[in-house]
């Protein structure tokens, strides 16, 4: 699960990604659940890249409120298909990437909960895998975007298998342990608009020399949502 990454400034998530100057984005900063934060997706219409502004934690369609009493900030990559909550945007291409120069994680090797950093070995921009929906607020009209970032399955990566708390009453290889899905440029288009089943095929973690990842020394500085 991933609770907290660094969103690129416009300028650096134009560059990388060439979605076009005047984008609703201006700060890199910290995004925590719930915050808002940038996204990227095809348009409905023309197919182009846009990005957008969003919150953190994808509100379903059937969600009463935007203020959702339970987490959706990570989904699943495994359940996507049957989740009530992101069963209808996986099947119908809602996907996007969502641009970060970092991640953290917690490792718990050392008994007590170490958090670490994750950038690329490369110095560019991770493109993160995820879904994103449009919820619209039936009282008063207001239109809510929103995403979630996918997690699959790392209990066999080399790396990504060391984090996260360990679960004492299941082996090495049943831990669960998850990881972001990063999609490289060149797969960009195919995330966006392309078919489920080539989507999926994309849906894995990167091998180990993609990261450049150690302990984070300083405190983190909480965004505001």
């Amino acid at each position: 699960m991933c609770n907290r990454y660094v969103s690129p400034d416009q300028a650096a998530i134009e560059r990388a990604w060439h979605v076009g100057r005047g984008n609703p984005w201006h700060g890199e900063i910290e995004i925590f659940p719930r915050a808002q934060g940038p996204f990227i997706r095809a348009d409905a219409e023309s197919g182009e890249r846009e990005l957008v502004v969003g919150q953190w934690g994808l509100i379903p369609w059937f969600a009463k409120t935007a203020k959702l009493a339970y987490s959706t900030n990570n989904a699943r990559f495994e359940e996507l298909a049957s989740k009530a909550s992101y069963k209808f945007p996986w099947r119908d291409g809602k996907r996007c990437i969502i641009p970060a120069w970092s991640f953290d994680e917690p490792c718990w090797e050392s008994g007590r909960n170490i958090w670490w950093r994750f950038r690329r070995a490369d110095g560019a921009p991770w493109g993160l895998a995820g879904l994103w929906n449009t919820w619209v607020d039936t009282a008063s009209g207001e239109i809510c975007e929103s995403y979630t970032m996918l997690t699959i399955n790392a209990d066999q990566h080399p790396l990504m298998s060391r984090m996260h708390k360990p679960e004492p009453k299941f082996p090495p290889d049943q831990q669960d342990k998850r990881s972001v899905v990063p999609i490289e440029f060149v797969d960009v288009d195919a995330w966006l608009t392309g078919s489920t089943d080539e989507a999926a095929r994309l849906a894995r973690v990167p091998p180990v020399e993609v990261f450049d990842a150690a302990p984070q020394p300083k405190p983190i500085r909480r965004s505001k949502p």
